[in-house]
């Protein structure tokens, strides 16, 4: 039975003690982000329904897809090695008018037929009236390979990365894992659960740290980044879309003696843990603070002024940022939420934004080394990038300076 289910009336209870204090609250100091808005609950809710839903259907969905495992395996991996080379192609042709690699304006009026661009200090009339029909012809056969080249880019890299994580999927789960276990079987008593949740606090820190520095993993993360209201319900806005990433598989735990059930058990303490660490209402909790993640620690997290960006990865232990440098206390009153919010409270549109974005960016690429760019540097990287086309950063909806 998961405990994190079975937690639901806890849930309820206490978000409606949190919900009694921070009204009596605004009415003696005024309103503030933790009060609870109903839109925004609705959507936080909403979310934590999907949470618990998309791993029973999305993973067989999947599963299929697998190479080496699923039935059209084979299918996707010729489906992503054809949309690379058909983009590469067309990448190579779409030059032939002077486009230069990530030129975010590619082939215009102006390039000269030697594929040189007339300075400043020349002057107009030096410019060709007409143009050549080779010319003209250069330029069609370059305009439609950047069409498809956009189209391209974007099905090589859904493709590839749909075959890089079921691939992944079926090669980590926690039976393969306790079948190739290098120790013996610790066991379920109490000390082999309480050295699991420590191990599992461990990998989390690691895979919750990539989320933030990884674009592609922080399109699944941000789902839970994306309220600009912080109470109990924003614990429950949970990632619906963990099957398209490839995480530190915490299955890993069970080639080292536990047995899956614990690491189970241990996933469950993490995540109820992190529940309560999700107010505002508390402001310290003394002696545990210099060792454990508690509130205070944890809104710094949920902050998205440049000094809180990417920092305290932690679960249940803070001990982890202080060992590898991510840590930082709460200070400056914490402003909730991403760096260009998004404005909206539909659960669609709170699950795919990023991944939208993320493609949409991919599409605009003119060069492999720009696509996976993209994809895999920090959301950072992203927002500098566009920032160099458009000279004023487009339009960002990302809330990571890790790259930047």
């Amino acid at each position: 039975m998961d405990l994190t289910v079975t937690a639901t009336p806890l849930y309820f209870g206490t978000m409606a003690l949190e919900y009694r204090a921070l009204r009596d609250r605004a009415r003696r100091e005024g309103p503030s982000a933790a009060d609870y808005e109903r839109r925004d609950t609705i959507a936080s809710l909403s979310m934590g329904v999907g949470s618990l839903l998309t791993p029973l259907v999305l993973p067989r969905i999947l599963a299929p897809f697998a190479p080496g495992k699923g039935k059209f395996g084979k299918v996707l991996l010729v489906t992503a090695g054809g949309a690379v080379v058909v983009t590469t192609v067309a990448d190579l042709l779409a030059r032939l008018d002077g486009e230069e690699p990530g030129d975010p304006d590619g082939p215009d009026d102006r390039t000269l037929f030697d594929g040189k661009r007339p300075g400043p200090e020349e002057p107009s009339a030096t410019m060709p009236t007409t143009v050549p029909r080779n010319r003209s012809r250069r330029r069609r056969v370059a305009v439609a390979a950047r069409r498809v080249a956009k189209v391209g880019g974007v099905a090589s890299i859904v493709a590839g990365g749909l075959a890089l994580t079921t691939w992944w999927a079926a090669r980590t789960s926690p039976r393969q894992m306790w079948n190739r276990r290098l120790v013996r079987d610790l066991g379920a008593g109490p000390l082999a659960v309480i050295a699991a949740t420590l191990a599992w606090d461990f990998v989390y820190y690691w895979n919750h740290r990539f989320m933030h520095e990884s674009r592609y993993m922080w399109a699944i993360h941000v789902v839970h980044h994306s309220s600009e209201h912080y109470n109990l319900s924003t614990a429950l806005r949970q990632p619906v879309a963990d099957a398209f990433g490839t995480f530190l598989p915490y299955s890993v735990l069970c080639m080292f003696g536990f047995r899956p059930d614990v690491v189970a058990t241990a996933r469950a303490l993490n995540l109820l843990y992190q529940y309560w660490i999700h107010t505002d209402t508390i402001d310290g909790v003394g002696p545990l603070e210099p060792g454990f993640n508690t509130p205070s620690h944890h809104r710094v997290h949920h902050g998205s002024q440049p000094q809180y960006l990417d920092r305290n990865h932690g679960s249940i232990l803070i001990v982890w940022d202080k060992l590898f440098g991510t840590f930082e206390a709460e200070g400056e009153k914490v402003v909730y939420g991403l760096t260009k919010n998004i404005d909206t409270y539909d659960p669609l549109r709170v699950a795919t934004h990023e991944h939208v974005e993320m493609l949409r960016d991919v599409s605009r690429s003119r060069t492999w080394r720009e696509r996976l760019s993209n994809v895999f540097r920090g959301p950072g990287w992203a927002v500098e990038n566009r920032r160099r086309r458009n000279g004023d950063g487009g339009t960002s909806l990302m809330r990571s300076s890790a790259a930047a």
